[in-house]
């Protein structure tokens, strides 16, 4: 169950979704419906919001969303005919028709939360070993920390924003991920952290997310690295462009890690986190003496 209400900044009509996607509204004449919110499942409509179930539902659980308060719907092709009659609905609310995509989906997710992840530097962080991304996942969110960046983390095992839980359902959907990203820029943070996997993610899920950096750790090939930060990227949605960086451990990461006197376990990690500080332009003065704190924490 998924739905982008909080944090929404910017209101869409139903004929900017016509004009922008060529969706197919009935009533003609509703395009100056506004919606406030996207909700995918009846239980997460509120008031103001449109029902996008994006496959085949129901009519009972059409009338349920209007009867939350949904100020539309947005449905499957397929049902329009089931739906509409001698160009009526029959539903006492407007409805849209298209067979939309998770890339369309986010779009609009995003728009409506005015493109939060603009906001934010977003670190998309993966490998195959669960166990040793897990692990990093935390040190980079603590060395970004101790570098004085407000952090949010989304991830399977912990979500947090600023040391608070946040409360998501896994894999994280297209409208939970924007929903979060909303939250986090609303609430102060400076980064956010996602693990890029399948127990936190599903496919798509980075459609229209700016993310800054994809980081890599446990392939010791930087080809056979590279490779598989596209796959990876790919598969979740994260567009690739020019100012995105691709980060691995270094020489100098392992180097500066080792010289922090941390305990043996954690020089691995921590030079990840190095390494991104680096590949983002951080300071060495400044690396060094978020070292020194780091070391005193632990």
């Amino acid at each position: 169950m998924s739905a982008v209400t909080e944090a929404v900044s910017q209101r869409m009509t139903l004929g900017d979704l016509v004009t922008d996607h060529g969706f197919d509204l009935v009533p003609s004449y509703a395009g100056d419906v506004t919606i406030t919110a996207l909700a995918d499942d009846v239980a997460s409509v509120t008031p103001g919001a449109m029902y996008v179930p994006c496959q085949q539902v129901s009519l009972a659980d059409i009338n349920e969303a209007c009867e939350n308060g949904a100020y539309s719907a947005l449905l499957p092709l397929a049902m329009k005919p089931q739906l509409v009659k001698h160009g009526k609905s029959l539903v006492d609310m407007p409805l849209m028709f298209a067979d939309i995509t998770r890339a369309q989906l986010a779009r609009i997710a995003s728009t409506m939360a005015g493109n939060p992840s603009d906001a934010l530097a977003v670190f998309a962080l993966t490998g195959p070993d669960a166990a040793l991304l897990e692990h990093e996942v935390s040190e980079v969110a603590r060395f970004l920390h101790m570098l004085g960046n407000p952090v949010g983390v989304i991830n399977a095992n912990d979500s947090q924003l600023l040391e608070r839980f946040l409360d998501l359902s896994y894999p994280v959907d297209v409208l939970s991920m924007q929903r979060a990203i909303a939250v986090c820029a609303e609430d102060g943070a400076a980064a956010l952290i996602v693990t890029m996997n399948d127990d936190t993610l599903q496919e798509d899920a980075l459609q229209s997310v700016a993310v800054d950096v994809i980081a890599c750790d446990g392939i010791p090939e930087p080809d056979r690295a590279q490779e598989f930060m596209e796959i990876t990227a790919e598969k979740y949605g994260c567009a690739i462009s020019k100012q995105t960086r691709f980060v691995l451990r270094t020489e100098e990461s392992d180097t500066l890690a080792l010289q922090s006197g941390v305990e043996p376990a954690l020089v691995r990690p921590l030079s990840f986190a190095i390494a991104i500080g680096l590949a983002v332009g951080v300071r060495k003065n400044s690396i060094r003496s978020a070292l020194r704190v780091t070391r005193e924490f632990h």
